[in-house]
């Protein structure tokens, strides 16, 4: 299970804002390109599941996620998730041809076919997806990771940090961007679900 923190930033200015005053702690900037893929008929989407593609610094690396029963209340973000990396390029072909995807040797993709009965004759389909430039932080022993999503319809600015104490880290992330001024709110939104929308949030 996941357990993020997740703080939607009020506009540009109050991610620029944060990423300044953040930036003596600052470890990676990570260029992640999301795409999703489900069955022609929603298979996975009805079962409150997502199947990910994430490929890092364009063709770097890709790791495969399967993420299933989202909860996200008050800022704070549960969810089953499971990954693995596989080899970018296989993973790149899958995205032209998604029907490769059944083809792909993964433990996550194996578990997908079996758990939701996807077989060849069913197979997958690419919903499309978004960009996200994460820079990451070490700030008081949490790694934070502030995001920076485009999407076709707009941009949205995220803090996110996972904690094993939502709480206690969602309060002192609250009073740190009180303290500076920084325009924010609770996320109401997964990514995958605003992307779904159509619209920012």
């Amino acid at each position: 299970m996941e357990v993020e923190v997740k703080l939607r930033l009020q506009d540009a200015s109050a991610h620029r804002q944060l990423t300044s005053i953040l930036s003596p702690f600052h470890s990676k900037t990570l260029h992640q390109e999301n795409l999703f893929f489900d069955t022609p008929t929603d298979t996975l989407s009805s079962q409150l599941s997502v199947l990910r593609l994430r490929f890092l610094n364009k063709v770097a690396r890709c790791i495969v996620s399967l993420k299933s029963k989202p909860t996200l209340v008050d800022g704070v973000s549960r969810v089953a998730e499971d990954e693995e990396e596989v080899d970018p390029c296989s993973a790149r072909a899958c995205v032209e041809d998604p029907a490769r995807l059944g083809k792909i040797e993964s433990r996550i993709l194996k578990r997908v076919k079996e758990e939701f009965g996807i077989g060849e004759e069913v197979g997958f389909v690419c919903l499309g997806g978004f960009e996200n430039k994460r820079e990451v932080f070490n700030w008081k022993n949490l790694k934070l990771e502030v995001d920076e999503t485009k999407y076709d319809f707009g941009i949205c600015y995220e803090l996110e940090c996972e904690s094993e104490d939502p709480d206690g880290v969602k309060k002192l992330l609250e009073d740190f961007l009180k303290e500076n001024g920084i325009g924010y709110s609770y996320s109401k939104m997964t990514k995958f679900a605003v992307f779904r929308s159509g619209k920012l949030p």
